[in-house]
């Protein structure tokens, strides 16, 4: 028994067919109009309507056309009238199709990826659409269709096409009425003043309408506030990190005014609790492995010995020595004014910060984030370790429990195992690194099993228990298995959000998302258009080298955006996570190719063949590069080895600007160098890749002319 559904997909089927084998096109042309409306009028209007209607509720072409029609056959008011009412309504029926045949299934299919855009349209809908029927950046049955996969409400959509389609239809009838009117259809004819003016508007309306909208978003923004009159700087920069920094020194380069607030040390997170303090660990880590293996290169070197003490100096004045590169003295000298102190949103343009009011034409928000402390029972009597405080450690904890199988997890489990301490590493998910392909999770899960780590997927702690200065935590796996552990120290991973609370922008009314950094635009703008923000508060990253980026389109934003606009480009953005070997990534993996439904080819190269990976004891690991089905186009390329880091640069520089594998191989790379290992798999792609059936013709020539 047939369903609605498919009865409807039927219908709909049957109406095309009908409209091609009888010609549909000849009822949606003028001639067809012109000679019915002089016979009868007004069922010439019913039977447009009637049509207008049909045409756009099946998504059929022509609906720009028949607009024009209209104004050409019936007068400009009479016109509007009848094209404003029967184009909303094709739209909805449009709209209603699309909803009851694909939604379920779209939202199904591609709920992940629908996640933001169907939250966005959810608290924001109605605009999102009005903007998108006012400036025509789509064809008008695209947006209905789209448009019907997400979660707007039928009245809402109806009434808001109504009135963003308005001024279209206005322009279109126009023009079509100026069309109508003209009598002789020769060049004096034609270009008519009206005329002129009427294609003049066609072309120059989605202009108008883009400023228009603009304006509009723009005073809902800055809704409830005075401008002041005068302005301390041109632009104010909250947060002194890796984001506010870059924001600051572009503004300052181009000789504006700039003001920098920090309320605690210049360089952010990156320099005093991240990027700086964890690579100096984790090299002093290394060198324990390399003391200990020094035996297999012929070197008697002993047992290394620990001086965690010592260490931890070390990583301090490591933080010491890269300081004067973020420090006061140094933007002070380059020009910008920089205001110790916390700083509070009373406007849009002004914060306050020790009692002092502090104003400028644009502000961009870069106050990173913090790492999430769970809410677990007696999680507080266990004191807490985190990548903040992690770094005021003087004695090495001879049993730590790691929270977080994820970047910073792994990065500072396998650290501290090689440094001394016997490390459990736990986290709720199936694998380490959930993100990456199993396959490659799976050589960093081996590694560190190799050097001693406990790991226990799958688990996660309920509790924790601290009596007699003996802490454990409670274990529970989905299987109901339950494990307790007992440690000196606990170091929670599990994630940062967003610095947004404390600001005021609550008050400013500026959109927070549900993981908590604030919501901008391609453009870094906030919801409040003199406001923008970059870094981690922002997202969707939290690495040092994407908050750089977004600062730069953050800062030239801000400071030139009336005249030119930069959209952040976040297609080729490069990850590297610091284990030992360095596991690096840019684009696509396997596992994301497959949730998004993109046919791939997947080449991989193992490091256990590669010359100078060999000769320095180091020939473990992979490159593994995705292209697109039949061509050598990378869309993605991950790398698990010694130097990942560095090794995946020439796979970024090939994606970001549409290089090959192809150009990758011709490409000359010294020998003996681990940077080889990207022209072997381009090699290895191109084996895979040879042309066969020409190949045995070029044998058949070469066995020819042997005389054979």
């Amino acid at each position: 028994m047939a369903t609605p559904k498919s009865a409807i997909i039927v219908l709909i089927g049957l109406a095309g067919a009908a409209y091609l084998i009888l010609d549909g096109q000849q009822y949606l042309s003028l001639s067809f109009f012109s000679d019915l409306y002089e016979q009868q009028p007004q069922l010439t209007a019913l039977i447009y309507f009637l049509i207008y209607i049909a045409a756009t509720g099946l998504s059929l072409p022509g609906a720009a056309l028949l607009t024009i029609i209209g104004g050409m056959i019936f007068d400009l008011w009479a016109g509007i009238l009848i094209v404003s009412f029967a184009s909303t309504i094709g739209a909805t029926l449009a709209f209603l199709v699309s909803r009851f045949i694909l939604k379920d299934w779209v939202q199904h299919k591609f709920a992940r990826y629908l996640t933001t855009i169907n939250q966005g349209v959810e608290k924001d809908g109605a605009f999102y659409l009005f903007s998108l029927r006012l400036i025509p950046l789509f064809p008008f049955w695209v947006i209905n269709l789209v448009m019907g996969l997400m979660p707007i409400r039928v009245r809402t959509f109806y009434w808001v096409s109504q009135i963003g389609m308005l001024a279209g239809t206005v322009v279109f009838v126009n023009a079509g009425a100026s069309l109508g009117a003209v009598e002789e259809f020769s060049t004096a004819g034609i270009l008519t003043p009206q005329l002129v003016f009427s294609f003049v508007l066609l072309a120059i309306f989605p202009f108008i309408a883009r400023q228009l909208l603009g304006l509009a978003k723009r005073r809902k923004g800055l809704r409830g506030f005075k401008r002041p009159k005068k302005f301390d700087a041109n632009l104010l920069v909250v947060g002194a990190g890796s984001a506010g920094l870059v924001s600051a020194y572009i503004a300052v380069t181009v000789k504006a005014k700039v003001m920098l607030i920090e309320k605690a040390q210049m360089g952010g997170d990156c320099l005093n609790t991240g990027c700086v303090p964890s690579k100096a660990l984790i090299r002093a880590a290394k060198s324990v492995v390399e003391i200990e293996r020094a035996n297999q290169f012929g070197i008697n070197a002993g047992s290394p010995k620990v001086d965690f003490a010592k260490v931890m100096g070390r990583v301090q004045e490591v933080i010491k020595e890269i300081e004067p590169h973020d420090s006061v003295e140094r933007f002070t000298n380059l020009g910008v004014h920089c205001v110790a102190g916390e700083a509070r949103f009373i406007s849009p343009w002004q914060v306050e910060v020790d009692g002092r009011t502090l104003s400028a034409e644009k502000i961009i928000l870069a106050t990173g984030a913090s790492p999430i402390i769970p809410k677990i029972p007696g999680i507080a009597s266990a004191d807490p370790l985190t990548s903040e405080n992690l770094w005021q450690l003087q004695t090495l904890p001879p049993r730590l429990l790691v929270m977080g199988g994820g970047a910073i997890g792994c990065e500072m489990a396998q650290a501290l195992q090689r440094l001394g301490s016997q490390v459990t590493l736990v986290d709720a998910m199936p694998q380490l690194l959930p993100k990456e392909d199993a396959d490659v999770a799976a050589r960093v899960t081996q590694q560190l099993n190799d050097e001693g780590v406990q790991i226990m997927t799958n688990y996660r702690v309920t509790s924790f228990n601290s009596e007699a200065a003996v802490h454990s935590a409670l274990l529970s796996s989905p299987a109901s298995n339950h494990i307790r552990v007992e440690f000196d120290r606990v170091l929670v991973a599990v994630g940062r959000r967003a610095n947004t609370t404390g600001f005021g922008l609550e008050e400013l009314g500026l959109g927070i998302n549900e993981n908590g950094t604030v919501s901008v635009d391609q453009y870094l703008r906030t919801s409040c258009p003199t406001i923008f923000a970059c870094g981690d508060v922002a997202g969707p990253y939290q690495l040092t080298h994407a908050a750089g980026h977004q600062a730069w389109f953050a800062g030239v934003n801000a400071l030139f955006g009336q005249f030119k606009k930069f959209a952040a480009d976040y297609r080729v953005m490069p990850e590297v996570i610091f284990t030992d070997p360095q596991l690096a990534r840019v684009g696509l993996n396997e596992k994301q190719a497959a949730e998004q439904g993109i046919e791939i080819e997947v080449t991989t190269y193992d490091l256990s063949d590669l010359d100078r990976a060999i000769a320095d004891g180091d020939a473990k690991g992979m490159v593994k590069v995705l292209t697109a089905t039949g061509s050598d186009r990378i869309l993605g390329a991950t790398i698990f080895g010694p130097q990942a880091g560095e090794l995946i640069t020439e796979f970024v520089t090939a994606m970001k600007y549409n290089l090959g594998l192809n150009k990758i191989l011709a490409t000359i790379h010294s020998y003996p160098t681990l940077s080889e290992a990207n022209k072997y798999v381009a090699g290895e792609w191109k084996r895979k890749h040879v042309p066969e059936r020409l190949l045995r013709w070029v044998e058949k020539y070469y066995r020819w002319k042997l005389g054979r």
